[in-house]
């Protein structure tokens, strides 16, 4: 909270200086989708030279002006992003054009986004405007407790997101605060699922077990999410044994290991190469009847080296599974040989008399290679075996690129594309759909058998 000495109008912007972008450091590749549009206004901003801030200003008018609501919020998100494909336009820009944004028309106050930007304004270590922004909150949101601490819980989130540890703690502090006079249990749980979940977040899972000690103590049960946000603080550190006591506490206290936390643990020994564990973990999801998933496939796959170089070559793909686990380590074969005895191939595919489809959404590189490459030995032996249903059509759905990194670029079409062509398959793009691959069903039978 500002004090009375604090002066709370937002300062905007300076002009970026050499010693700017020096500290603010190279453009980044993109993890989040960014529309044409905004993409076209903000390549042009990082391009030109423009000799004051009043230009850029002015720019920024005219581009709300001229945008629709989701182009100009859209493009807003993208330069609050951690992951912003344009930190130097994100320190810059961001807080100006939120300011420019709230004036429109259409412009909706909500304190999610408010809190977004504030986050932004704590990373970039700009404390006076952070303050500001949440005076501006605490003026417009109602007196009621739920509402303060959900402002604080999404703040105390954004600014994890960002690793603001002075964030983080102050949004702490803030909530506390509230906890110390409110009564309500949904505050309670509220506010102790974000501490907690924050705490994990920047990576000091100690203090957030101290404060489930302290939840436990007001009479407050800790539920599966405060677990499994330990369980994956733990394993991320790579302070495996206090992962597993995680787990352990978690069953004892009647939450149910399930995939979602399998693939914390997973995802957090495949970080330090703990293959072997990653074999034990995958069988005892097996015994323990945990239902594998594609991003239980995506988390042990993306941890396996030698499968991950292999796709950066077209010409060292894999190209049959006998080719890829002949390439494989031991343990990296071991680990596939798990994933291949699950549901996970069944789960992805369709089939009826008119369409047999193989959905890749969601699905890694390294995942998408596999399933594909099981897919074909699992339609081989069923056509071979004189399966008389041939559909009509033979689909595998790997997206056109919207959701890449670079729209419009879709990896897995890439990939595919090569295996296709040099395995000879008879799956071509569809030209009414540019993210699938069809076939014919009888020639796609006649060809693999």
């Amino acid at each position: 909270m500002a004090s009375a000495a604090t002066p709370t109008r937002l300062i905007l912007w300076k002009m970026p200086t050499p010693a700017m972008n020096r500290r603010c450091g190279p453009v980044v590749p993109v993890c989040c989708s960014l529309c044409k549009q905004g993409q076209r206004f903000l390549s042009s901003l990082a391009t030109t030279d423009e000799s004051s801030s009043a230009a850029h200003h002015r720019s920024l008018r005219k581009f709300v002006k001229t945008s629709s609501k989701h182009v100009a919020l859209d493009t807003l998100s993208h330069l609050l992003s951690p992951t912003t494909a344009h930190p130097h336009l994100s320190y810059h820009l961001a807080l100006p054009l939120y300011l420019i944004i709230s004036q429109a028309s259409w412009f909706s106050w909500n304190a999610k986004l408010l809190a977004d930007v504030t986050a932004l304004m704590y990373k970039q270590e700009r404390f006076i405007e952070a303050e500001a922004l949440i005076l501006q909150a605490l003026k417009k949101l109602p007196a009621h407790d739920r509402d303060l601490c959900n402002f604080y819980c999404h703040l105390l989130h954004s600014n994890a997101k960002h690793r603001s540890r002075k964030g983080v703690f102050d949004s702490l502090t803030s909530l506390k605060q509230l906890l110390a006079r409110s009564s309500s249990v949904y505050v309670q749980k509220r506010a102790y699922e974000s501490m907690i979940s924050g705490l994990c977040e920047i990576g000091l899972p100690g203090e957030a077990e101290n404060l489930m000690e302290e939840m436990r103590g007001v009479g407050l049960k800790p539920s599966g999410f405060e677990f499994k946000s330990l369980v994956h603080a733990y394993g991320r550190l790579g302070l495996f044994e206090d992962m597993k006591r995680s787990v352990t506490q978690m069953e004892d206290a009647g939450v149910e290991l399930d995939t979602v936390c399998s693939n914390m643990v997973l995802s957090s020994l495949g970080s330090h190469k703990v293959f072997s564990e990653m074999v034990s973990w995958l069988r005892r999801m097996k015994d323990s009847e945990v239902s594998f998933s594609i991003r239980t496939y995506n988390s042990v796959l993306n941890s396996c080296p030698t499968l991950i170089l292999l796709l950066q070559d077209p010409k060292t793909i894999p190209l049959s599974m006998e080719d890829l686990m002949g390439n494989l380590s031991q343990e990296e074969a071991d680990l596939v040989r798990e994933l291949v005895a699950s549901s996970v191939l069944d789960e992805a595919m369709e089939c009826n008399s008119a369409e047999l489809k193989l959905d890749l959404h969601g699905m890694h590189l390294s995942t998408s290679c596999l399933i594909f490459l099981q897919w074909i030995d699992r339609l081989r032996l069923r056509f071979s075996a004189g399966d008389n249903m041939v559909p009509t059509q033979i689909t595998v759905v790997c997206g056109s690129g919207k959701h890449s990194a670079s729209r419009g670029e879709s990896p897995v079409k890439g990939l595919l594309r090569e295996m296709i062509l040099r395995i000879k398959c008879p799956l071509r793009i569809d030209r009414r759909n540019l993210g699938c691959f069809v076939a014919k069903g009888k020639v796609f039978s006649d060809w693999l058998c």
